[in-house]
């Protein structure tokens, strides 16, 4: 059912390490970006997929993590992603973001979590670092987002937004991962 689908996929920042993703399960997850809606058909967003020790590392070390988690600076060596998909810009197509790139990576994020995998959206990314690292045309393309991808070992959990609208996220004792979200009722504006 894809109510349930969509609520397990959630940002997960700790994985198992051990367990790491395949270039064709990756290429697996592109390929659903590819088949999404896109604006006016242009297809200018592209992909570079990185799985294996060495390459992984290079892109962990171009991330931030979990902005609200102020004194975590992101998961141990052995809970780290084993699989990324950068996500660019053809700028020779299109130079600027679209509803494009949240097409693509929540088609992404169902893909992932329908094979056993969860993720995580990341922003915050050293662009130029990340582009030099992997050899990627810089000229040519911009770098959208990174999605970090692997065997989730993290327990998240959706529970109602508190009295004072605080949106931030946040782990108790037991490292569980908790998520604020509004009712249902309040972002309905109307029912007409």
């Amino acid at each position: 059912m894809i109510y349930d689908l969509v609520k397990k996929s959630r940002s997960y920042r700790r994985f198992d390490g051990k367990k790491a993703m395949t270039k064709e399960e990756l290429r697996t997850l592109v390929d659903l970006a590819r088949l999404s809606p896109c604006g006016g058909n242009k297809q200018y967003l592209k992909y570079v997929t990185v799985c294996g020790p060495e390459n992984n590392k290079k892109v962990y070390d171009c991330l931030a993590w979990a902005g609200y988690l102020t004194d975590w600076d992101g998961p141990v060596e052995e809970e780290r992603p084993t699989g990324y998909i950068i996500m660019l810009r053809d700028k020779t197509i299109q130079a600027n973001l679209s509803v494009d790139e949240g097409i693509a990576a929540q088609s992404i994020f169902l893909g992932a979590t329908e094979m056993g995998y969860g993720g995580c959206f990341l922003m915050n990314v050293k662009r130029e670092k990340l582009m030099e690292s992997l050899g990627i045309d810089k000229e040519r393309y911009s770098v959208s987002m990174v999605i970090a991808l692997g065997v989730v070992k993290e327990q998240v959990e959706i529970e109602p937004m508190p009295k004072d609208g605080n949106v931030k996220y946040w782990r108790d004792e037991n490292q569980v991962h908790h998520v604020p979200k509004r009712s249902l009722d309040e972002i309905l504006a109307g029912e007409l």
